[in-house]
């Protein structure tokens, strides 16, 4: 799983989508105080896939897209960077092999986050991708 993040990570740098964000793209929770608007991605679930003698790893990795902006031409615009980013990507995973990675759900959300400024209203989008690979 290790090698799956690297390769998220890798893909992430210097895309469309980590410029939208100012680079601030995080790995499980973003740091407190953290300005608006960033990404978190991490890992959902991960569950292994034998068939006959070939062994899956079905792994669901969501990215929570978070927009303080009043409009939502922000954080819909990050929406379409991820989609165009992820959807039916390659990845380059060190000694795995990547079947696929697909984009099963969307969620939005609208969520008051307690800043030190105060409360904030806050667009939040969670994006689920599931991502199939055929390990060794």
């Amino acid at each position: 799983m290790d090698e799956l993040i690297k390769a998220i990570v890798s893909k992430l740098s210097g895309s469309a989508l980590s410029s939208d964000v100012n680079g601030r793209v995080f790995l499980d929770c973003a740091p407190d105080g953290c300005e608006f608007p960033y990404i978190v991605f991490f890992v959902v679930s991960s569950v292994p896939d034998w068939q006959f003698t070939e062994r899956f790893e079905d792994t669901l990795i969501q990215f929570s897209l978070f927009s303080s902006s009043e409009s939502a031409v922000e954080i819909t615009g990050m929406l379409k960077d991820l989609k165009f980013l992820f959807d039916d990507c390659s990845l380059t995973i060190t000694g795995d092999v990547l079947v696929w990675f697909r984009r099963q759900n969307i969620t939005t959300m609208v969520e008051d986050i307690t800043t030190s400024a105060g409360t904030q209203n806050v667009k939040h989008y969670a994006v689920d991708y599931e991502a199939k690979v055929q390990t060794d």
